[in-house]
């Protein structure tokens, strides 16, 4: 298998070395100038490399991995016109992944595996409910709770709400508006698939790594046509997988090609919204993590989409047209011309708007890390079918999948939602368990006395009831002065 995938022809042979491909990279260019193609020319290329891939199919075309290419008189004329004589049609290991189960093997995390900071930008939650979500986590951590689906973070909040005075004494003021409005946006995001996101199996990172018999990366292909339609969910979904891959890889230095390489379509979606935090993070994840060897391509329209203190870490890039209609389009030809490396022999900004489909401006990292100069390439025909699958032939390759035993049942074990179920059958002192107070035999007893006379949420007690059976039978001025002595000696009597 060779060290460096052939993306086209310039001046010479355009080439992407595998030594270098962990340095990342930017795909652009408008709607229909020929960035998929460009996708599918280097995901086959890092199979063929023995390189498992990972990525977003958003409009469904790039389905056509799994199955090999039909000749025709384009790219017979393209193979010509690049000298491309070991070109042969050939299908490619894929497994489709789907978060709605679908179109896929169903892809799952745990509320707890999503993390507070994430799961709160899912649910576009304020700064303050924001905070009630970290109380939740720390709560379940603090009473030994597994926060597995949606259940269980409802009954945490439940939870939460029953006991909104004590649980604000220990950990931070919580508000029932706060709650209320939490619980909506968790119940939007249940009804947007969100039910069979969060839950068990969980997925497994490694089966995102695997190569087949022959030696071929997997090429994973996460089916995002309903899901890019919920952008927030989308982004934080692949930036979560992006942090969970970066928790996890030991580093590995320089290595002579990446353990994965992992694209980012519709990438300006990342970044829209998103908080000076969350923003820093991100550049964080994609700076290290090539040490990792993980390699991480950005694909959206716009070079500029993808913020300057990030764009400067992507070595590699594939340029397609754009047209300079606007004052916009006109601000990212400047953009796009003055991220590459002058080549005398081309104006650069005056090129990018003269493109045709199926060429592109490139410039990748050479011998020690030094990007070329920006050259015009034709970009290689792929060898797999350029179009979607039909049902029955991505049926068929889901079939084949060496995973999809192990994801497609659901899992439900005991987590917050079964053990907070159960407590609410117990006695109230029994249900609020403090894990920063340890409560004395005293003041159980005091607590047992305070319900017994007041009553709780669910149990009314006996001065309630003594004052509603005394409200009814006494009416007069007389009659009030009796109740209020009767309440005084019980108050009374309960402070000796």
């Amino acid at each position: 298998m060779g060290s460096e995938i052939l993306i086209g022809k310039g001046d010479g042979p355009v080439n992407l070395l595998s030594r270098y491909a962990n340095r990342h990279g930017l795909i652009a260019g408008a709607t229909g100038t020929g960035k998929t193609v460009s996708l599918l020319v280097l995901a086959e290329g890092f199979s063929r490399m023995g390189v498992p891939v990972f990525m977003a199919d958003v409009k469904g075309d790039v389905a056509g991995l799994a199955m090999a290419g039909t000749p025709n008189e384009k790219i017979a004329q393209r193979v010509l016109e690049i000298d491309m004589p070991s070109h042969a049609f050939e299908a490619n290991p894929v497994v489709f992944w789907d978060i709605f189960g679908k179109s896929g093997h169903p892809v799952r995390a745990t509320i707890s595996e999503m993390g507070p900071a994430l799961l709160s930008r899912i649910l576009k939650l304020n700064d303050t409910q924001a905070g009630i979500i970290d109380i939740a986590f720390n709560l379940v951590d603090d009473q030994g709770l597994l926060l597995l689906d949606i259940d269980d973070l409802r009954a945490v909040l439940g939870y939460i709400a029953e006991y909104r005075k004590e649980i604000s004494s220990q950990y931070g003021l919580v508000s029932a508006p706060s709650i209320a409005a939490i619980q909506r946006s968790l119940l939007s995001i249940e009804q947007e698939g969100g039910k069979t996101f969060f839950g068990e199996p969980a997925i497994d990172l490694s089966d995102f790594m695997r190569v087949d018999l022959s030696g071929k990366g997997i090429i994973n292909i996460l089916t995002a046509d309903s899901l890019v339609l919920q952008p927030r969910l989308y982004a934080t979904f692949l930036l979560w997988l992006l942090s969970e891959l970066f928790e996890a890889l030991p580093e590995v230095g320089d290595m002579d090609k990446p353990r994965l390489v992992f694209f980012f379509d519709e990438a300006h979606l990342l970044f829209n919204d998103a908080s000076p935090a969350l923003l820093q993070r991100i550049e964080q994840v994609i700076r290290i993590i090539r040490s990792k060897g993980v390699g991480v391509y950005f694909c959206s329209q716009y070079p500029d989409d993808v913020p300057n203190s990030i764009l400067g870490q992507l070595g590699n890039r594939i340029q397609h047209a754009l047209r300079a209609y606007t004052p916009r389009d006109q601000k990212a030809v400047r953009t796009a011309a003055e991220t590459f490396v002058p080549n005398p022999k081309i104006d650069t900004a005056a090129v990018i708007s003269q493109l045709g489909v199926g060429e592109a401006l490139v410039s990748t990292l050479q011998d020690k890390g030094i990007p070329m100069p920006v050259e015009k390439t034709l970009i290689c025909p792929p060898r797999c079918r350029i179009g979607a699958l039909t049902q029955e032939e991505r049926h068929a390759v889901r079939l084949r999948s060496p995973v999809g035993i192990r994801y497609d049942t659901q899992v439900n074990r005991e987590s917050a939602y079964e053990i907070l179920s159960k407590r609410a059958g117990q006695s109230e002192p029994d249900r609020l368990p403090s894990a920063k107070n340890k409560e004395t035999t005293a003041s159980k007893n005091g607590g047992f006395l305070k319900d017994f006379l007041w009553g709780t949420k669910r149990r009314q007690g006996m001065v309630e009831t003594l004052a509603k059976q005394t409200a009814r039978t006494v009416g007069s001025q007389i009659g009030r002065q009796i109740f209020r002595g009767i309440l005084g000696g019980i108050l009374g009597g309960s402070k000796k």
